[in-house]
């Protein structure tokens, strides 16, 4: 745990999530490469809690909005992407200090949690898509505020007032800015084209290369009304919340597909900043997540020069202990997964390099994998949380996985597969991988997992 303070800015486009973009998702790969440097430095920070700052979240004109909520809760379904859900846990106490602080400084602000009409506790795509990057499991405490149509300078004193509120705390928190640039960079861009755009974009870049969130606030009005840009609110908040820090600001991309710019960014102290020149094996050029890339090089290892890799030094998810499934698809069609309930191995990244060459080899329903087959494999990743009693009451086969056991007979089956689509379906297909007869009593259990593409 190094760093005295840490703040990302972040873009929020669905597509650039692996499971929702699919291959297009690799337009947009400076910006992935450098979610997954925040990433990491998100990890060596180690906060408390994070700090979210979403333009999708509901919007009060006149006042910020803070979510009081113990849990929060979302997914990516409406992008095709039900898969990729979150739910951390929500820092009540934060919050209220949070509130408490603006109110002192004489800014309006509501709470979320108090209002049925604001959906507390949902995260919008402004918050799912960075945390899927940063937090995808939840392993931080969340407070989600709402930017306003107050002066700019308000979401100064707004990050002010967090700052305040972490150090009245004792909180170790880190600020995420969620935002794009601006939305008119090209003839087809969603929001119309502008040839005055990027000049928003050269400014915001330039500002946040010098350190200088001061200067967000006197942008030209006309310019920031030409840009459509949805985080600057967000952005000038984070330079509050960073006042009197001493941090300093780098951008590790920008970029501009399908006329949107896309600014990626770190504030922190140098130490911190060090680690961002570091090498680290993350992200394979093809976009795929760092499960899935250390999945497919184990296989590829085997297959190809007949020896098991090690794992680089894991840190992170990959460096902590989970039961995993790793999975092995061609041409849609299914050809392996062997996976583990519980940990096995010390670290998960070991779990994961063990089970994706099971499933390429030892799945008992396939013959072994070839090389020929490599090249257009399809390999997903199933990072199982703990599993928990439950009823049928309980189940949701797109939500939950389920186990299913009778005696030392023990049956899984995972959440979301195709084809399954009844809680019946579900426990009759988990007891008949058990050899579990239909009128045999059974334990239920239920899990969730992180799936990576």
């Amino acid at each position: 745990m190094i760093g005295t303070t840490l703040g990302i800015i972040a873009p929020h486009p669905p597509i650039m999530v692996a499971e929702v973009g699919g291959p297009r998702a690799r337009v947009t790969e400076d910006s992935i490469r450098a979610m997954e440097t925040a990433a990491r430095l998100l990890d060596a920070y180690r906060p408390d809690t994070i700090v979210l700052m979403s333009p999708h979240a509901p919007v009060a004109r006149d006042a910020f909005v803070v979510d009081r909520s113990e849990s929060y809760s979302g997914d990516l379904g409406q992008f095709g992407a039900r898969s990729v859900r979150l739910a951390p846990v929500g820092d009540t106490a934060l919050a209220d200090a949070i509130m408490e602080a603006a109110a002192a400084q004489g800014l309006p602000v509501l709470s979320r949690t108090d209002h049925a009409s604001l959906d507390a506790g949902t995260l919008d795509h402004g918050a799912i898509v960075p945390l899927s990057f940063l937090d995808r499991h939840g392993r931080y405490a969340l407070v989600e505020l709402s930017l306003s149509f107050l002066t700019l300078a308000s979401h100064r004193l707004f990050g002010e007032a967090v700052a305040r509120a972490a150090k009245t705390l004792g909180r170790r928190v880190a600020f995420i800015a969620s935002g794009d640039c601006s939305h008119r960079l090209t003839p087809d861009a969603p929001a119309g084209y502008s040839p005055r755009a990027s000049e928003f974009d050269d400014e915001l870049v330039r500002s946040l290369e010098h350190n200088d969130y001061g200067a967000l606030e006197h942008l030209d009005p006309a310019l920031v009304e030409i840009a459509a840009e949805c985080g600057l609110r967000s952005f000038i908040a984070l330079g509050g919340f960073l006042a009197g820090t001493g941090a300093s600001t780098r951008v590790l991309s920008h970029e501009g597909p399908w006329g949107v710019g896309y600014t990626t960014a770190i504030a922190a102290s140098q130490d911190l900043l060090a680690l961002i020149d570091e090498p680290e094996v993350a992200v394979a050029p093809t976009g795929e997540s760092e499960p899935v890339v250390l999945a497919r090089r184990a296989i590829e290892a085997y297959l190809r020069e007949h020896r098991i890799i090690s794992p680089p030094t894991p840190s992170g998810l990959l460096a902590e202990q989970h039961g995993a499934f790793v999975s092995l698809h061609r041409h849609g069609d299914l050809r392996g997964c062997i996976g583990t309930i519980a940990p096995t191995a010390p670290t998960l990244a070991e779990e994961i390099a063990h089970n994706a060459i099971q499933a390429a080899t030892a799945d008992p329903r396939f013959p072994p994998l070839t090389t020929a087959e490599l090249e257009d494999l399809d390999i997903s990743v199933d990072v199982l949380h703990e599993p928990e009693p439950a009823t049928l009451e309980d189940l949701d086969p797109r939500s939950w996985g389920v186990i299913v056991s009778a005696d030392w007979r023990r049956g899984l089956l995972l959440p979301d597969l195709e084809g399954v689509d009844t809680v019946e379906q579900q426990v009759a297909i988990a007891r008949q991988k058990a050899g579990i007869g239909a009128a045999e009593r059974v334990r239920l259990e239920r899990f969730k997992v992180d799936r990576y593409h």
